[in-house]
């Protein structure tokens, strides 16, 4: 019987296709797994159904996308990891890992408190509290960065100069992430993908923005870069404090010239990744996967 490594995700797109065809060359079934159809049933031996198995569980899961909705669903969907994962199933990122890296809050806290250079952050659900940060930063002569905690790709984000900057309290859910601002000394943002699988970095490109903001889905643009120790060795260190398979790590340098970690992504896109280094990402993700949590070796290319 052939491996069968299921796909998560709620739209399958260029990666979910990259990936299929990744894990067809190793010999592997790759179907999609969507978790809004998945069902949470107590009366089955595992707990767990999911559609288009036939009571059967994969062998893996690849995690590539975790649909959105409200508290109460994005709890459900990691709730079908948690239990998959229970059950032995290999999650590539597990559901701990995810959410770890998602809730930005937690991610800086856990940065920190490893050593990682981060940016200071605050984060607190009260709005005096939140502008008496500000106050202070902007007396020291600071810029704050507020991002929405579960957001990406640039989206919600927003550079406060002033104290009338700070959005109300609906407009980021209630709760204010703030960070400050990393100054590059560019009035275009310039910053550092880099992509950490089985613990190394593998790849890497750097982002130049049309303004501060620098990532792809806003018009950034991207190019090949050394993956150089500076740039690998706290991306690595990043990956391994939030415990994670693979993970997208978002570097910064400042004006002078130390290397800050803004952001870890447990879902990562690579497409524009691809289009700057030779490496196929999606097989290289699939062999890694195989290898180590399967034990299975990946080399082999099934016509």
């Amino acid at each position: 019987m052939s491996t069968t490594v299921a796909i998560v995700t709620d739209t399958p797109g260029w990666h979910g296709a990259r990936l299929r065809d990744a894990f067809r060359r190793r010999g592997c079934d790759a179907p999609w797994l969507q978790l809004q159809d998945c069902v949470i049933d107590t009366r089955l031996p595992g707990g767990v159904r999911l559609p288009g198995f036939g009571g059967r569980l994969p062998d893996a899961v690849f995690v590539r996308g975790i649909p959105g909705g409200s508290l109460e669903q994005v709890v459900f969907h990691l709730n079908i990891l948690h239990i998959l994962q229970a059950l032995g199933v290999p999650v590539y990122n597990d559901g701990r890992a995810i959410e770890r890296s998602v809730d930005k809050a937690l991610t800086s806290a856990l940065l920190a408190r490893d050593g990682i250079n981060t940016p200071p952050t605050w984060v607190c659900a009260n709005r005096d509290e939140a502008e008496s940060i500000l106050a202070r930063e902007f007396a020291a002569g600071h810029r704050v960065v507020i991002k929405p905690l579960f957001g990406a790709q640039g989206e919600g984000v927003q550079r406060l100069e002033r104290a009338g900057d700070l959005p109300p309290a609906a407009a980021c859910q209630g709760v204010y992430y703030l960070q400050r601002y990393v100054d590059t000394g560019e009035s275009r943002g310039r910053d550092w993908r880099v992509l950490v699988a089985g613990g190394h970095a593998v790849a890497a490109m750097q982002r130049i923005g049309l303004d501060w903001i620098s990532n792809v889905a806003r018009g950034g643009e991207v190019r090949s870069v050394p993956l150089a120790p500076e740039l690998a060795e706290p991306a690595e260190r990043a990956v391994a404090v939030l415990e994670m398979d693979y993970g997208g790590v978002d570097l910064i340098r400042d004006a002078d010239g130390r290397i800050h970690v803004l952001e870890v992504n447990s879902v990562p896109a690579w497409r524009g990744l691809q289009t700057v280094v030779e490496t196929d990402i999606a097989q290289l993700l699939a062999d890694d996967l195989l290898r180590r949590r399967l034990g299975r070796p990946a080399l082999e290319v099934v016509s």
